[in-house]
């Protein structure tokens, strides 16, 4: 939704914390998530729609990457949401070690 149609001032930004304020629009019964990898060696992408952002669809969406990709070291650049470092995608990691983490940080270094 443009800026200009909304009803009050978003509130300011903080570093790190996304602006947040109410929303003035619904998006229905029919929204979808959308998991994305890309493969910079190549440009290959895997794309992955799901009902819901959770763990269990990010663990699938990482289950397309392995199998993309069959051999060899996988690094996985992935922001701080909690679905990517769940207990229960920690869990499924630690039995697929070519499959790693690397977090974005949350606060500039320095």
């Amino acid at each position: 939704m443009p800026s200009e149609n909304r009803t009050h001032p978003p509130e300011p930004l903080q570093y790190g914390h996304r602006i947040k304020a109410p929303l003035e629009y619904s998006r229905g019964d029919e929204k979808v998530w959308i998991y994305g990898a890309l493969r910079v060696r190549d440009g290959k992408e895997v794309i992955k729609c799901a009902p819901a952002r959770n763990s269990k669809n990010y663990i699938e969406l990482l289950k397309e990457i392995e199998a993309d990709n069959p051999t060899g070291d996988i690094f996985i650049i992935a922001d701080n949401l909690s679905s990517h470092n769940s207990l229960e995608t920690c869990t499924w990691l630690a039995d697929h070690p070519p499959i790693q983490h690397v977090f974005i940080p949350k606060e500039p270094a320095g």
